[in-house]
């Protein structure tokens, strides 16, 4: 074995956590076995417990999201705005514009550029219950914007941030590590960090990850091999699923370990360089008038209703439970948002030294939401403009494809001036989109499964990489879209609990001028975190 072999080897090593590690991986790799060896009983075990989640527990889902809505409101509006995740006189790492196009991109991006053309004309021919609109009718369409504004507007960004700010915090003001289980330092202390309940919370956050992001891997794969059939009538089967999931992994394993300056932050930058380019074509060539009247009404909706559709269940009458619909929907995406919450909070508070509660807030919640809708209002008006004019059949296309929501965008572009063209930058967008916000994810897997090491070896990367890629490709050769859905429900659930704590977390730490909450250890060195903070008392 050649020395820098050895040293790679030595440090994947040296920095495991063994538990949290070998826990995560053996459940991961049990998951890919069992689809593999006992598909049919994996996959009837996974949907019962999805159906269980979405119906009986939807509500919960709802009304933790709609708390984590309020409190990042407080955290903006509040008297905890100004307080510094560092020391008083910490300067940020990175300038504004990297530290935003790192965190949008890292976040919830590939799927925004994934569902930008498709998730409107879904509800513009089906109606949510909330709207009451006819189908494919002005209303409808109305309805459709405003919806999607809301499923990716300021309660998908809210999880991250609740879980960024304490861990941030804990980390750069009193040297705790960086990883999830750090929330709970005001009741355990620094020193009981590798303790049951914060080995637990780590392992959940494992989890969640893995199912979060193998769902938004199975989306990209399906939107590639859609792609390559629509535009060159190449199918490749279940044998191209996996083979173009495992070229994606490989994409993004090999960025992740370029690390965050030379790998994350460069593709970061060419995607919202890309990303602005392809939404002000759509804008400039699509149905511009259309896009700017319906979308205006659609944000006045939006704004308008927000409690109401973040409450909204739809039970009544003879249901037993969530309406079907917001089960589909708003339960999936809500639990998605919570399965990318370990690692986007994690990520985010990797990058946020040096700013405050509210600069991390804002950005990550307004300002990305305000990039956001504008992308939605362009690609989600155009396709129900075309389809309501005859200028493609969308859903027609759609219907071809079983009713995938992947093949929604090809027939779109293709309808617009330069097609051809804006179809291979979207094809291309979501491709670098994904590489960011999995290896990110891969980051954050390393950080959770090292104790927090904030550049995990590349072995450990590389391992997670793989195991997510093999997860994905399994999901979507068993069950297809609607597996992975299952999925980031059944994984991001959990996880929703630990978001509550770290809310409790913060106004524990903020609420109090005096750190009396962590256990004091008079062996501790001077520069512990109790230490630092028994200084701060004084």
């Amino acid at each position: 074995m050649s020395q820098s072999n050895q040293t790679t080897l030595e440090k994947f090593t040296s920095e495991l956590d063994t538990i949290v590690f070998g826990i995560g991986v053996v459940v991961a790799t049990l998951a890919v076995v069992g689809f593999i060896l006992r598909e049919e009983a994996a996959s009837e075990l996974m949907w019962d417990i999805n159906d269980f989640l979405w119906i009986d527990l939807g509500w919960a889902y709802l009304l933790i999201m709609f708390v984590l809505v309020l409190f990042v409101f407080f955290l903006i509006l509040g008297p905890w705005g100004n307080i510094r995740l560092g020391g008083e006189d910490q300067e940020p790492e990175f300038g504004f514009l990297s530290y935003f196009v790192m965190l949008y991109s890292a976040a919830i991006a590939a799927g925004i550029v994934f569902w930008g053309p498709a998730e409107a004309i879904f509800h513009y021919d089906a109606p949510m219950p909330f709207v009451g609109a006819e189908s494919q009718t002005s209303e409808a369409a109305v309805g459709a914007l405003q919806y999607t504004f809301f499923h990716w507007g300021i309660s998908a960004w809210s999880a991250y941030v609740i879980m960024a700010i304490p861990v941030a915090y804990l980390a750069y003001k009193y040297d705790a590590p960086l990883r999830i289980s750090t929330v709970i330092a005001p009741w355990v202390g620094f020193d009981n960090l590798d303790g049951f309940w914060a080995k637990s919370i780590d392992i959940i956050a494992v989890f969640a990850t893995i199912g979060g992001v193998a769902t938004t891997l199975g989306l990209v794969g399906s939107q590639f091999l859609i792609g390559l059939d629509y535009t060159m009538g190449i199918n490749l089967g279940d044998l191209g699923t996996v083979i173009v999931i495992t070229g994606l992994t490989i994409a993004f394993t090999l960025s992740a370990a370029a690390g965050i300056k030379r790998g994350i932050r460069r593709i970061s930058y060419f995607n919202m360089g890309l990303f602005t380019l392809l939404m002000i074509a759509v804008f400039l060539l699509g149905p511009t008038r259309y896009i700017l009247a319906f979308g205006t009404e659609a944000v006045g909706n939006y704004v308008n209703q927000f409690i109401a559709m973040s409450l909204f269940t739809g039970a009544g009458g003879e249901a037993a439970g969530v309406d079907a619909f917001v089960g589909d929907w708003t339960v999936f995406y809500w639990a998605w948002w919570f399965s990318w919450a370990p690692f986007v909070g994690l990520f985010i508070a990797r990058i946020s030294k040096g700013r405050t509660v509210r600069q991390v807030a804002f950005t990550g919640v307004f300002a990305s939401t305000g990039v956001t809708i504008p992308w939605f209002a362009a690609m989600g008006g155009t396709s129900i403009w075309m389809q309501d004019t005859g200028g493609a059949d969308v859903l027609g296309v759609v219907g071809e494809y079983g009713g995938d929501e992947a093949a929604a965008g090809y027939p779109m572009f293709e309808a617009l001036p330069l097609g051809e063209v804006l179809m291979f930058l979207f094809l291309l967008l979501i491709t670098t989109f994904f590489i960011t916000s999995a290896d990110s994810s891969t980051l954050a897997l390393g950080m959770l499964t090292t104790g927090g090491v904030e550049s995990p070896s590349t072995i450990n990367r590389v391992i997670w990489g793989g195991l997510i890629g093999l997860l994905a490709s399994m999901l979507m050769v068993v069950g297809g879209v609607d597996a992975l859905q299952a999925a980031a429900i059944i994984t991001g659930g959990p996880f929703a609990i630990v978001l509550l704590i770290a809310i409790v977390s913060m106004s524990v730490m903020f609420g109090k001028q005096r750190a009396v909450f962590l256990q004091e250890d008079e062996s501790m060195p001077a520069t512990s975190g109790a230490d630092k903070l028994a200084q701060d008392d004084d």
